[in-house]
């Protein structure tokens, strides 16, 4: 869900394409995953699955769109969230009690045969759970692709990493990237193409918003950012009705944050959120190792355990390959 920021930071999101994001690029991994089952659908909202019944829309988002990742020279690694803060519980229930809500809407759109609307519940119906994660870790093993447990949150994780230098951006739809300080964003990453979106074709591009340009634009620190975030509601805490991100803006600029939370939420204490974005749980503890596809692994996982064609796995495995006379992937890793 992330943070609702978008009203006062659009102006910073550029497009860009693929040929500007070479470089290594840490994703949100939950993040990405909760897209590829969002997306990757049947016209009545039906996930793809194996003849057991096994959701695979994710397996085909990892592999197609690493593929593409890596002939364009993104060099990912993938960082899943690891245990939430207790902050957190509340938006995770409610997160369930959604998509509980979105699956029998979905039920419902389906025996009326309201095509559109079932799409649309099942979209929100999506969940990344135990079995979509390891089953994704599997693949991007066999892709040759590093993967990182976070100790927390995985956009936090991210956001470090860039900080530290050891990779290029963080790659996340979610706004609250930035609150973590994650000094380049790019949004769209995983989703980038042609999409359906409230019924009508469009484009999807990348977009990159850099953070120190966000802040001097606004003429804001990083602090006052996340105030801004706290009034509106993050994953951490419910803000305040009726403060949307101009108003909060308004507000933090004004000076009267501190002010605010006292009227409108007296018995709230904004400093733990504060401290959780600006001093989330993260770790140095990772190597960061790209190794050449098991192609024969890939083949065997997919075609004999998930129910792939062979034809739609040996196209996709062109993608790790170049033209002749270029170099190959094998020799660039």
């Amino acid at each position: 869900m992330g943070v609702a920021l978008r009203d006062i930071i659009a102006d910073y999101k550029k497009p860009v394409g693929f040929e500007s994001l070479a470089g290594t690029a840490a994703v949100d991994a939950n993040n990405a995953l909760y897209q590829f089952l969002s997306i990757i659908r049947q016209p009545d909202g039906t996930p793809l699955m194996d003849q057991r019944g096994r959701v695979t829309s994710h397996l085909s988002g990892i592999l197609f769109r690493t593929a593409t990742f890596l002939t364009r020279g993104i060099k990912p690694v993938f960082v899943f969230d690891g245990k939430p803060a207790a902050l957190k519980q509340g938006t995770i229930d409610e997160r369930r009690k959604i998509r509980s809500e979105a699956a029998e809407a979905w039920k419902d759109a389906l025996e009326r045969g309201d095509e559109e609307a079932a799409y649309k519940h099942a979209q929100a119906s999506s969940r990344v759970d135990a079995a979509v994660i390891a089953s994704a870790k599997e693949l991007l093993h066999l892709l040759g692709i590093p993967v990182l447990d976070a100790p927390g949150e995985g956009e936090a994780q991210a956001a470090f990493m860039a900080q530290r230098g050891d990779v290029r951006y963080a790659v996340s739809q979610d706004y609250d990237t930035l609150l973590f300080g994650a000094p380049v964003l790019v949004r769209n990453l995983t989703v980038s193409g042609k999409r359906k979106i409230r019924g009508r074709l469009v484009t999807v591009v990348p977009e990159r918003m850099v953070l120190a340009d966000v802040l001097a634009g606004l003429a804001l620190s990083r602090e006052q950012l996340i105030q801004i975030g706290i009034l509106v509601g993050t994953d951490f805490n419910d803000g305040i009705t009726g403060i949307g991100a101009k108003t909060g803006l308004k507000i933090v600029r004004s000076g009267e944050f501190a002010l605010k939370i006292r009227e409108k939420a007296p018995g709230f204490d904004p400093e733990p959120v504060m401290d959780l974005f600006l001093h989330p749980q993260v770790t140095t503890e990772y190597a960061l190792a790209w190794k050449p596809p098991d192609c024969e692994g890939i083949r065997k996982m997919l075609c004999d355990g998930y129910d792939f064609s062979p034809e739609r796995v040996d196209k996709a495995l062109e993608g790790f390959s170049v033209k002749a006379g270029q170099k190959t992937l094998q020799d660039w890793f």
